[in-house]
């Protein structure tokens, strides 16, 4: 017997995730970027004013707001919240 999964129909989002990043006060120790869950974070390129890569939000569109960037920063430089969308009538 084979049974074959259909895909699961698109829900549409009620919400966007929204990161907020002190870059200056970022020592880059990308503990955000590896426990992120959805893979919305990078370190950027660029260097701050310490010399450090911070984070930044690559893939906005994966982000959900559930702050474990923030809750993982021993430097309280980065935290995400969910934002309502306006829902188009």
């Amino acid at each position: 017997m084979t049974t074959t999964s259909t895909p699961a129909p698109k829900k549409d989002k009620k919400f966007q995730g929204v990161v907020v990043i002190n870059r200056e006060s970022c020592k880059g120790c990308a503990f955000c970027v590896e426990f992120c869950p959805l893979g919305a974070l990078e370190l950027e390129k660029e260097y701050n004013a310490k010399g450090y890569h911070p984070p930044y939000l690559a893939k906005p569109e994966l982000c959900n707001g559930c702050d474990m960037c923030g809750l993982f920063c021993p430097d309280f430089s980065i935290y995400g919240y969910r934002e309502k969308l306006e829902q188009a009538a």
